[in-house]
């Protein structure tokens, strides 16, 4: 139930800031979003998974903590990112602090 190698470092190609970049919290946002996705789709057909549950809520909690330091951190950099768009979208569901 975890993202894919190749699925990954799509991810990573897409949206880092350099090309020697792998772990820019950007990055790490838009993996950790994937595999909330996946989460979320595997939940829906398994309501009583409480270990799952429990897992998806805590990846939710680390990319809560990544995307306001992203919004407020030192320097602000979340809006002039490809994944500020994609995170705005209604389905995700994602409400920013300081925006």
């Amino acid at each position: 139930m975890s993202v894919t190698k190749e699925k990954k470092q799509a991810i990573v190609q897409e949206y880092r800031r350099s090309p020697e970049d792998s772990g820019s919290p950007e990055v790490q946002v838009a993996i950790i979003t994937s595999r909330v996705q996946e989460l979320t789709g595997h939940m829906r057909l398994h309501p009583k998974d409480y270990a799952s549950r429990r897992g998806l809520l805590a990846l939710v909690s680390r990319r809560r903590t990544l995307l306001d330091y992203l919004v407020s951190g030192a320097a602000p950099r979340l809006p002039q990112t490809p994944l500020f768009a994609h995170l705005l979208d209604r389905r995700l569901a994602i409400r920013f602090k300081s925006l």
